[in-house]
């Protein structure tokens, strides 16, 4: 498929106010986006998020409060980009909670999965031609322990193995061709942003966390740097074909790694079909 243009185009991301959604919206905004909404809990971080891509890019930018967990946030942010911008043709699931501990992991589920599922959905409506829109992208953010076995965070890792099953059972043929959106995801490796800081207090369990925690510093992983995962992502936007799935690890380019996941999910049907 030829080369999507960011130009024009109005983005939706959550978790914007900080960390890879704030890079995303800068990215995307020095790409010529026309809008960015910013979606986050975090009110006073996010409103001087848009406050400095408002200065930089002459306010195409705006913050709305909103938690993912919460259906009626997610109702209502919604319909207020709409009603500012008056259209949305990218939408970046990016809200992302890594707690596995007791009093955190339901709400941590919550943002990773249902809230993606449900902004999905929402984007899913509203673009669809069959219906009327006009098309567009959804992004969704997985994660290498998508494709791993993480002992400290089982809860987090579940959650993003369901983001990306979820993503590419969305996109099975002809659901592109029907709607005229592509489903995007990414699996993202581990990035300096502090979402990877503390991860003992983020285990299930303590000392389960602090040995995972210990393993890391000893084996030196490479925490790739949050614009290497923006390029990723506006790589992926720009060249994605529907319902493919790309890798951001280590720094470096954006790697389609659609025909592996698709390997894979042929072996399991084997063992199921005659």
């Amino acid at each position: 498929m030829s080369q999507l243009e960011v130009k024009d185009k109005t983005f939706l991301i959550t978790g914007g106010a900080s960390g890879l959604g704030a890079e995303y919206a800068q990215t995307f905004l020095n790409e010529g986006a026309k809008n960015v909404a910013v979606l986050d809990i975090a009110e006073e971080l996010g409103k001087a998020t848009a406050e400095r891509l408002n200065k930089a890019h002459g306010d195409k930018a705006m913050f709305i409060k909103c938690d993912v967990s919460k259906e009626e946030d997610i109702t209502s942010a919604f319909d207020s980009v709409l009603a500012q911008f008056k259209q949305i043709d990218v939408i970046i699931n990016n809200a992302g909670v890594m707690v596995d501990a007791p009093d955190m992991w339901r709400t941590a589920s919550d943002v990773n999965w249902q809230g993606l599922v449900s902004l999905t959905l929402k984007g899913v409506k509203y673009m669809r031609k069959d219906e009327g829109g006009l098309g567009g992208t959804i992004i969704n953010i997985a994660s290498t322990v998508a494709l791993t076995k993480s002992p400290s965070v089982p809860i987090y890792s579940g959650s993003k193995m369901a983001v990306l099953h979820f993503s590419q059972c969305l996109a099975v043929d002809p659901f592109y061709e029907t709607t005229g959106i592509r489903v995007l995801t990414l699996c993202l490796g581990p990035t300096d942003t502090p979402l990877l800081h503390n991860l003992e207090a983020r285990a299930y369990e303590p000392k389960i966390g602090k040995v995972v925690a210990d393993m890391v510093v000893a084996s030196g992983i490479l925490f790739q740097k949050p614009s290497s995962a923006a390029a990723v992502v506006l790589h992926m936007y720009k060249n994605g074909p529907p319902g493919s799935i790309w890798l951001s690890n280590e720094n470096k380019p954006a790697e389609n790694i659609t025909p592996v996941i698709d390997r894979a999910f042929k072996d399991f049907e084997k063992l199921l079909l005659p």
